[in-house]
């Protein structure tokens, strides 16, 4: 059995973390956890005492991996070669994390992750599949999140098309008894439909079902993987558990950037993690913000609210040792790896960490009120495309020769704008780059170096996501914390677009994937201004990586 080392440095903040530790235990806040004792968090029980069973998650999934393999066994003789997983959010990025440490193995499919409604994303997908070797793997707790419905449609009329009433048979579900996708599956005789613990969230359900049964079928050892856990779950729990009252007690003290440094193969970990801690933590005008895949700075451009978090791989080769100033005063924590079968012992050790960091900061680690204020908005601007058949937008604040600029701008041209936006930065802020860009190996280029100019200018945390997939990750945060982001919302004229059908075999379409795509950045736009965040907003008409680093170069 490896030990799971975490080491501090916390400097100034140590007698501060030893009180917090000595609270921790006469409060018996461990065992009250495992009780499922609602009022370490709020008064009322609600989306609280039916959030806590990812604490079993891992013993209830061990116990049904002879089941899940059995389920998947027909198609091992049916030479399928891809699975394409529906899912959003907590639907996938555990999926994601497993996929991209683990690898693909020989004689299993690959996985492929669909967790966008960019029209470009979608025809390059399907361009790629072979429909009669695919399996589609539809993941959504609810049943009823708009992206995941939109993109079963409109695969499901693919295979559809590709084998008739067969089609079905290619279809699995992972979702809640009683959500809208239970009679989908019927509807359509589904190979299988999983269902997945109610009473775990979707960003805590890595462990179960949403992110277990496709690990499963592309040849993960999951029962490694489990079975690591349970054996070490007090360990776990003990170091998890202090690790947050670290988190929260440094949150407090205004050390509420938490900056992860992880060796390349577990770089996509960090985007699990962004989830689960920014939504997690981000209300009530409170939030840690994940800060991942920054260019490491001079010592000196630091602010005072970073923490440092360094994950250790067993052999460093490859792996650039960072030199954290911890002279300066900034806390560091260093994490300990030993293989990859870690990875299930960190996530659950992170999930116990922020459910205690928000306990710190008498928040409700397991709601996300915010998110529903997006939604609300892009509904409004989806039924307005439908009345009138056109996107109503705003009016442009400046033209300039590749698109236009959105919002309260000051300034002549583009990087006067973008230049007078940033100087509202202090000390605290963060920037957030959102991109609803269609992704390229171009597109990423251009924003890493808006994004490290951006940094290395004005001193600040610069985050980014795309959209709408950051929707379900950082948006409860942008909307829910303190008010400290600067949001640079970047979009475009889609190139091509898809429709999205009105209803399963058949063609009819109200929608279409890009209009619905834009109808999201409107609504997350409109409920950034309506919680009063600073927002501007850079459209290009035409090739966004070369305005992006044209803009850059200015900058």
């Amino acid at each position: 059995m490896t030990e799971t080392r975490i080491d501090y440095f916390l400097g100034e903040y140590q007698d501060a973390v030893n009180s917090a530790w000595e609270k921790m235990r006469k409060d018996n806040l461990i065992e009250r956890v495992r009780a499922k004792d609602h009022t370490l968090w709020k008064p009322n029980p609600d989306e609280i005492v039916n959030r806590l069973d990812w604490l079993i998650a891992p013993a209830q999934t061990l116990e049904k991996i002879n089941y899940i393999r059995a389920i998947f066994e027909p198609f091992r003789e049916k030479n399928i070669n891809d699975v394409v997983l529906l899912g959003i959010g907590g639907s996938s990025l555990g999926a994601e994390v497993f996929s991209k440490i683990f690898g693909g193995k020989t004689t299993y499919p690959r996985l492929r992750i669909m967790d966008t409604t960019d029209p470009v994303s979608i025809s390059r997908l399907t361009k790629n599949l072979n429909l009669r070797n695919t399996l589609f793997l539809v993941s959504s707790k609810s049943g009823s999140t708009l992206e995941i419905t939109s993109l079963f449609k409109y695969f499901y009329n693919l295979a559809f098309k590709n084998s008739g009433k067969s089609a079905g048979r290619r279809f699995v579900f992972i979702t809640d008894k009683g959500s809208p996708l239970m009679k989908t599956a019927d509807d359509i005789s589904a190979h299988y439909t999983f269902y997945s613990n109610p009473d775990i969230g979707g960003r805590y359900s890595a462990l179960s079902l949403p992110g277990i049964v496709p690990a499963t079928i592309i040849g993960v050892d999951v029962k490694n993987l489990l079975q690591g856990i349970v054996s070490q779950s007090e360990e776990l729990t003990v170091t998890g558990a202090s690790l947050g009252a670290v988190l929260g007690t440094l949150a407090l003290s205004g050390r509420d950037k938490l900056t992860f440094i992880l060796p390349p193969r577990w770089k996509h970990f960090g985007d699990w993690l962004e989830q689960l801690i920014a939504e997690s933590t981000g209300k009530e005008g409170k939030g840690i913000l994940p800060v991942l895949n920054e260019p490491l700075a001079d010592k000196t451009e630091y602010g005072n609210d970073r923490v440092f978090v360094i994950f250790r791989p067993p052999d460093e080769a490859g792996f650039s040792n960072p030199e954290i100033p911890e002279s300066k005063g900034h806390p560091v924590i260093t994490v300990k790896i030993n293989d990859d079968y870690d990875l299930g012992k960190q996530m659950y050790l992170w999930e116990m960490a922020t459910a205690v960091a928000a306990h710190f900061l008498n928040i409700n680690p397991f709601d996300q009120p915010d998110v529903e204020a997006t939604k609300k908005h892009t509904r409004t601007v989806i039924a307005d495309w439908d009345k009138n058949k056109k996107m109503t937008d705003e009016k442009p604040a400046m033209m300039f020769e590749q698109g236009e600029i959105f919002g309260k701008i000051n300034g002549t041209t583009p990087v006067e704008a973008l230049t007078n936006f940033l100087k509202q930065g202090k000390e605290g802020d963060y920037v957030c780059l959102q991109i609803y860009l269609s992704p390229s190996a171009e597109i990423d280029k251009a924003v890493h170096s808006l994004r490290e100019a951006v940094s290395r200018k004005y001193a600040l945390p610069v985050t980014c996501g795309y959209g709408p997939r950051y929707l379900h990750s950082t948006g409860q945060l942008h909307k829910g914390d303190s008010g400290n982001g600067l949001f640079i919302q970047l979009t475009q004229d889609n190139p091509l677009d898809i429709d999205i059908p009105d209803h399963i075999g058949e063609d009819k379409s109200s929608l279409t994937f890009g209009a619905l795509k834009a109808a999201q950045a409107q609504g997350d736009r409109q409920a950034l201004e309506d919680a009063g965040r600073r927002i501007i907003r850079f459209h290009f008409r035409e090739n966004p990586a070369a305005g992006l680093k044209n803009l850059t170069e200015q900058l």
